[in-house]
């Protein structure tokens, strides 16, 4: 019995043999899409076996909790932190290790910030903001520049181009910092409103522009160049931070006590851009990427969550069994890493893709990388893709508070449902989740 059989002469490696082109008509392979989808699913099982998203601690980290950071835009190796018990130190992420520190304050530190030219601000409950410089001075030197305040101060930014500050207590303290322990230039608060401001920055590109969150629930936006506040906005809890998106200057996030993170357009601030949810404790700090496509969160539940700027849930979670209440979270500028500083005196370093591995690639292992996550971005609506690519374990704490909070989501939903069925149509109009939390606005 004669057998008839394809068969095709190997090419020798540097032969000048011509290969013949692939034919690519679909009636010749009907089983691209079956092959193709059995690779995505290989690929995405094969991305969260080897998801390891924690990289290591900085050090030694802090002998109390960890209460503030701030990275040095001027550099991608260096970042500071500060903690409970008044100490600041200046880390080099590549060795991980402490390369500055002293004894800055009395009190906690409750915000750092970098200046252009490499100098680190600080300030804390004792009423004091501290210039330091940790590049050309040794550890435990005294502060170049003490600056006073009539309160403790909660947070502090720097303008992007000019020597000034903004210390937030009270009210808005802005410094001069050509002028050393100088009184307050300006003097910022919306006038019916007396409670601590929780958070201040600056935007980055109309830096005239400064936004602030306090404990009476508002959020307001003030003008440096009339000296007035321009917009206030009373949402349903207070916020405990505010971050401008590098890349829209127009946008900016609200962590909030409702444990959800609020982003807004300052043009329109009675309705959220969008609503990032997921969090079951407080968010105590966001942080845009420096993309400004992805934020960063740290929350009161002992976890920090990934989210893409414009979805709803969080695209990853990060713990660890010793991780405590984490109060900051920041990116590192060349967005492949996150950093987060918690009530145990540790700062960890995560990666931003909780599968990627640092090194050089070879070209195939590039390609193949490359072509993996198209396949799963192409067949990511099957739903056993998406329900693999979507699966985290997380702690049963969490878990079970997240089942209770989702639970009291829906009674609510019902019973307003109920009312509205049996009340007079139109008196009870439905409300949007992005306009809800808004209570009101002035001007």
């Amino acid at each position: 019995m004669k057998i008839k059989s394809l068969s095709r002469a190997a090419v020798p490696a540097g032969s000048d043999v011509v290969r013949q082109p692939r034919n690519l008509d679909p009636s010749q392979h009907p089983f691209e899409r079956a092959r193709e989808y059995t690779r995505a699913l290989n690929a995405v099982k094969m991305e969260r076996m080897f998801a390891a998203p924690f990289v290591g601690q900085m050090g030694h980290g802090h002998v109390d909790g960890v209460y503030t950071m701030a990275k040095d835009p001027n550099s991608l190796e260096r970042f500071g932190s500060g903690s409970g018990d008044g100490v600041i130190k200046v880390w080099d992420l590549v060795s991980r290790e402490e390369v500055w520190a002293t004894r800055g304050h009395e009190n906690i530190v409750k915000s750092l910030c970098w200046t252009p030219d490499r100098k680190l601000l600080s300030c804390a409950t004792d009423k004091t903001v501290k210039l330091w410089d940790p590049y050309n001075t040794e550890s435990k030197s005294p502060p170049l520049a003490t600056y006073l305040g009539q309160g403790a101060f909660t947070d502090i930014s720097h303008h992007r181009t000019e020597s000034a500050i903004a210390a937030a207590s009270s009210k808005i303290s802005i410094y001069d910092l050509s002028r050393p322990a100088s009184a307050p230039t300006q003097t910022l608060h919306w006038p019916t409103s007396t409670d601590t401001i929780t958070s201040v920055s600056f935007n980055q590109s109309e830096t005239s522009i400064l936004a602030s969150t306090a404990l009476d629930r508002a959020t307001v936006l003030y003008d440096l160049r009339t000296g007035m506040p321009l917009h206030k906005a009373v949402l349903s809890l207070s916020s405990n931070k505010i971050a401008w998106n590098p890349m829209e200057p127009l946008n900016f996030a609200v962590a909030n006590e409702d444990h959800n993170i609020y982003i807004f357009d300052m043009r329109k601030m009675t309705r959220a851009l969008n609503v990032l949810k997921d969090h079951v404790a407080a968010v105590m700090d966001v942080e845009f990427s420096p993309t400004g496509e992805e934020l960063v969160s740290a929350s009161y539940d002992r976890t920090i969550r990934l989210w893409n700027r414009d979805r709803g849930h969080s695209r990853d979670i990060y713990h660890t069994k010793r991780m405590q209440r984490v109060f900051s979270a920041k990116w590192t500028p060349d967005s492949k890493f996150v950093l987060s500083g918690s009530d145990d005196g540790n700062i960890r370093l995560w990666r931003a893709q909780a599968s990627d591995r640092a090194g050089i690639k070879s070209a195939r292992q590039q390609q193949k990388i490359e072509y993996d996550q198209a396949l799963i971005k192409r067949y990511a609506h099957m739903p056993e893709i998406k329900r693999i690519k979507r699966h985290r374990h997380m702690p049963k704490t969490i878990k079970k508070a997240g089942d209770i909070k989702r639970d009291e989501i829906g009674a609510i939903k019902r019973k307003e449902e109920n009312v509205r069925k049996h009340s007079k149509k139109g008196s009870m109009p439905r409300q949007s989740e992005r306009e809800r939390m808004v209570l009101g606005t002035e001007r």
